[in-house]
């Protein structure tokens, strides 16, 4: 017989990678479907908010703690509907879906390979990555409505899907769904250069002819742990500033400042931060990495004030350099 697994007072910072925040009043740890309901109704009963969580690569505990349920699914499964669509269960790591795919030859979401995170966390991002979107190969999800309590699926079209964002963590909708599993549609197709700038820089330093799904996530790998720190080793959340968009006044006034602004008018945030000089410099016990000016690293910060006092000083001297507010990519636990 199966027995959900209900924690109290668990601390944050042992649940994301940042290792910051205080206490949770209640984890519970999602391994059935049936679990999602079970878990819903205690926080109900108790009548408690809810946090979803998968890794915690991409949430940021606060110092307060968090005085309601958090739910970490680890719902796992993953198999094929026929030979392109898959369905895999919101609590895989999503990585192990990328192996799981480039082993079976498949092309879609390659380059996705050694983001952190879960599979149920991929389409709340948006999750991209050297040119691939979880919105191009993403059908639907089938997930729990908290609000509705009930079981739904929702199409790809109905998500709202942009860059690192979706109505899963934008709008009245955030926070509402506990996606439960994810259907994609990958192809047979094959991936070419040109690439991606430091992928390209990297086959063509090593002189890459082979372009199959396997050889990119080989590549992506290599190339992602060479400048991310592991987040066993250092206490980072990953890329931890958005990209700027920008509309064409202004990014006609940045490439007068001989900003590099991208497809799209997309302007790269580390772009920003290495020019600025502040590659490699601590603030509050945060370290922006040497490696990739996009990454901070918790050296010694104690607490989320810590955070928060490097990210707005990080902020200010973007601001008066550039005139282009930064804005912090991962979500805050509250």
């Amino acid at each position: 017989m199966h027995f959900m697994k209900i924690n109290e007072n668990v601390k944050i910072k042992e649940l994301t990678t940042m290792r910051l925040g205080g206490l949770a009043r209640y984890v519970i740890e999602l391994e059935t479907v049936e679990d999602v309901e079970k878990a819903y109704l205690f926080a109900k009963e108790h009548q408690l908010p809810v946090f979803i969580l998968g890794t915690g690569s991409n949430v940021i505990g606060k110092d307060e703690g968090f005085k309601g349920v958090i739910l970490l699914n680890r719902i796992k499964g993953i198999r094929f509907i026929d030979e392109l669509t898959i369905d895999a269960m919101g609590g895989e790591l999503l990585d192990d879906l990328v192996a799981f795919t480039t082993e079976k030859n498949l092309s879609g979401i390659e380059a996705l390979s050694a983001i952190p995170g879960t599979v149920g966390a991929a389409p709340v991002q948006n999750v991209g990555a050297y040119g691939q979107e979880i919105e191009q190969v993403l059908e639907s999800v089938h997930a729990y409505d908290l609000k509705e309590e009930k079981y739904v699926t929702i199409k790809k079209e109905d998500m709202n899907l942009g860059y690192r964002q979706s109505i899963f963590n934008q709008g009245k909708d955030a926070g509402r769904y506990l996606i439960i599993s994810m259907r994609i549609h990958l192809s047979h197709d094959r991936l070419t250069p040109p690439f991606y700038t430091s992928l390209q820089s990297y086959v063509e330093e090593h002189q890459i002819t082979d372009f199959s799904p396997k050889s990119i996530r080989e590549m992506v790998t290599e190339i992602r742990w060479s400048k991310l720190p592991k987040p066993e080793e250092m206490a980072s959340s990953g890329s931890f500033f958005k990209n700027v968009y920008l509309d064409d006044q202004e990014a006609e006034r940045l490439r007068s400042m001989n900003v590099p602004v991208w497809k799209g008018n997309k302007v790269p945030s580390g772009w920003l931060i290495d020019h600025a000089g502040l590659k490699g410099k601590s603030f509050y016990g945060m370290r922006v990495s040497e490696k990739a000016a996009l990454i901070l690293i918790n050296e010694s910060a104690q607490s989320y004030a810590h955070l928060k006092q490097a990210r707005e000083e990080i902020v200010s001297i973007i601001e008066k350099k550039y005139g282009l507010t930064l804005k912090q990519e991962p979500v805050e636990l509250e």
